[in-house]
């Protein structure tokens, strides 16, 4: 074999070695496969034993949980439907306030958030104001979030609209018998 045979036969040999882990790299269905690519956008939150490494506290105790693209996906969403409007008249959650966790000791997910409404939706801006500026989210493992109004929470003397978990209030950095961040109060 003369060294340019050589040559182009160890591009071919590369060449097909290459080729074939690219096939068996599982990151699509092969053509007639059944098999789809997995998507998380519309996924439900996930729960605390699905998620690595998120726990901040030992286990039975409050987590507190990362906020992932689909958790805040799912709260606009919630928090939307709360307000009879749709996800499309927010842009998303507003930044530095959106608080997410487990407690096991019920099973419940909670999560405390501000919606960040569309410049163009006049009804959503309404909605966000007042009683409806702070939302906090409640929903049993395997169910559907319930939302709060908690707005106006601690002004003129009103309450609470939930007890958040005091465990939960302390693992988000809330002052005690609270119910929202100190931005917020």
């Amino acid at each position: 074999m003369t060294p340019v045979h050589f040559r182009w036969a160890l591009i071919a040999g590369i060449t097909a070695v290459v080729g074939i882990a690219a096939c068996s790299s599982g990151s699509a269905p092969r053509p007639g496969s059944t098999a789809s690519p997995t998507t998380t956008a519309a996924a439900p939150p996930q729960s605390p034993t699905t998620v690595a490494d998120t726990a901040t506290t030992a286990p039975g105790t409050v987590q507190n949980l990362p906020v992932t693209a689909a958790v805040r996906q799912s709260l606009v969403a919630a928090g939307a439907a709360s307000h009879q409007l749709t996800p499309a008249d927010y842009v998303g959650l507003r930044a530095g306030e959106t608080y997410y966790g487990y407690d096991p000791s019920t099973s419940t997910y909670w999560a405390a958030a501000a919606l960040d409404p569309s410049p163009s939706s006049t009804p959503a801006q309404v909605a966000s104001q007042d009683d409806g500026s702070y939302l906090l989210f409640e929903m049993p493992a395997g169910g559907s979030w319930t939302v709060y109004d908690d707005g106006l929470a601690g002004v003129s003397g009103t309450k609470c609209p939930v007890t958040v978990p005091p465990a939960l209030v302390t693992a988000w950095g809330w002052a005690p018998g609270t119910c929202a961040p100190a931005n917020r109060s």
